[in-house]
């Protein structure tokens, strides 16, 4: 696809904010990376570890030995709801990964996947929210994130992802019980997933109405049509 000349002029970034990259092009990378699996993120975190800290369990899969030989066993136990091997890894009485070690994570060359995988921009693009109690340094780095929009249709493509989320967070009822994630950062990577469903929505008022259970059904033919592992990973 060409690209159309820029909507707006790249302005500085204001004090207390922090480049986020473009939209479109994040957009496509975290699309790519979500059907990989593999890939990871590449997030410009600074000085920031707010995701180390912020009591979180890490997931950790069978196959990624290289991983589970960093991990003092003591440290993991297994993933309610998944197969045998699947794993987690709990935090200290502070919130804090313990493989954090003087600022640093001490096996950050064999970290876990998800700890690859996570992209904190995810809820800035989707305004998902984070909870600000557990979570208050990765909340915090959320409202400093800032996109750029090359194109207006950078827009259009956010505006859809939002219509997305939002319609997940407001239509639980819709779907059958426990079939979308609990979790705010695998309810904002399922709407990365599925928000080209909104996308035709954005400016074009004057299509055919689609009721919201027609919508909600969609999204679950989305998702059954995920190859497993990519499936359990949204659960």
């Amino acid at each position: 696809m060409q690209r159309k000349p820029p909507t707006e002029v790249e302005a500085p970034i204001p004090p207390g904010r922090v480049a986020a990259g473009d939209f479109s092009i994040w957009l496509r990378t975290t699309e790519a990376s979500l059907r990989s699996g593999s890939s990871g993120a590449n997030v410009p975190c600074g000085t920031c570890r707010g995701c180390c800290r912020s009591s979180m369990f890490i997931h950790i899969r069978p196959d990624e030995s290289k991983t589970l030989r960093r991990i003092p066993r003591a440290l993991l136990f297994p993933a309610p709801g998944l197969p045998k091997g699947h794993v987690l890894m709990g935090y200290d009485d502070k919130g804090q990964c313990p493989m954090l070690i003087d600022e640093q994570c001490s096996i950050y060359e064999d970290r876990p996947q998800t700890c690859r995988d996570y992209d904190c921009r995810v809820f800035a693009a989707t305004g998902i929210d984070v909870d600000p109690q557990t979570q208050a340094e990765i909340a915090g780095r959320v409202d400093e994130w800032l996109f750029s929009y090359e194109t207006q249709e950078s827009h259009h493509e956010q505006a859809a992802l939002k219509a997305a989320a939002a319609f997940l967070k407001d239509n639980r009822d819709l779907f059958p019980q426990q079939r979308l994630p609990s979790y705010p950062v695998q309810l904002a990577a399922l709407a990365v997933r599925v928000y080209t469903l909104f996308s035709d929505r954005q400016g074009n008022e004057d299509g055919p109405p689609q009721t919201d259970a027609a919508i909600a059904q969609a999204i679950l033919t989305m998702m059954s049509e995920l190859p497993n592992e990519q499936a359990d990973r949204l659960t």
